[in-house]
């Protein structure tokens, strides 16, 4: 291959195929194939780096704290009382076909986040938007924008709209204002019936309307949110911390 073709295919942005042509040329076994084998065999080869670069961007994009979360190192602890056939299923994403979301409930260090992660993961491998937010950074984000005049708090609820997996991390771990629990009814409106989200919190949802504030904003909120989510309690009788050490729980 000259230099000419090399320059064209790094244009195009086809540089996978061209170290995959490489490889070829110094493989005695490629040598003997015909040209449309060679040609099937560098497309696929192309195609593979592609979906991988994809799937890193995609996750990289995410936020995540680790990506070290996978649901095939889940532990199924007796005391944990996790229902596997759900958990798999969640994973195979069909929920965020249906715009349903998930609810997941459990004391700090039995592994919410982690659990949440591993979905969020799964969703990336599917070639999915995701993204991993706290809630308080969230809610300081769309203060400071609402302040500004130039617009960024509707730019900044237009984008979290277009993410297929939003994962809302201290979901109401304190009370809100009456301003921040607006931004949130903003937030879950926008996304309704058309994308999905996770929520890790501490409290059943019972819970949630007294910190929510407003008792109108509260049931409407609500209203969107538990109707539409299936919910796993995170039980244990030693957090995943105690179990594994700091950063360990899953």
């Amino acid at each position: 291959m000259n230099q000419e073709t090399t320059r064209k295919l790094y244009e195009m942005r086809l540089s996978a195929m061209v170290e995959a042509l490489n490889a070829q040329e110094t493989n005695e076994n490629c040598r003997g194939m015909s040209f449309n084998d060679r040609f099937e065999l560098l497309v696929d080869t192309a195609y593979a780096a592609r979906q991988s670069n994809k799937l890193e961007r995609l996750i990289k994009q995410a936020g995540f704290k680790t990506i070290e979360p996978s649901i095939t190192n889940i532990d199924y602890l007796p005391d944990r009382q996790l229902d596997q056939h759900l958990i798999t299923r969640l994973a195979s994403g069909s929920y965020i076909k249906e715009h349903h979301n998930i609810i997941i409930m459990g004391a700090s260090g039995n592994g919410k986040t982690w659990l949440a992660t591993a979905l969020g993961i799964e969703a990336c491998r599917q070639f999915l938007k995701v993204k991993y937010v706290r809630l308080p950074e969230l809610l300081d984000d769309l203060l400071i924008a609402k302040n500004e005049a130039n617009g960024d708090f509707r730019r900044i609820l237009e984008r979290y709209r277009k993410i297929d997996l939003l994962i809302l991390d201290e979901w109401l771990l304190t009370d809100l204002s009456l301003e921040q629990s607006t931004f949130i009814l903003e937030l879950i409106e926008r996304r309704l019936h058309r994308t999905s989200t996770i929520f890790c919190s501490q409290f059943d949802p019972k819970g949630w309307h007294s910190k929510l504030g407003n008792a109108q904003i509260a049931d409407a909120i609500l209203d969107r949110i538990v109707h539409d989510s299936y919910s796993i309690v995170i039980d244990g009788s030693k957090s995943m911390r105690e179990r594994y050490g700091i950063g360990g729980a899953r």
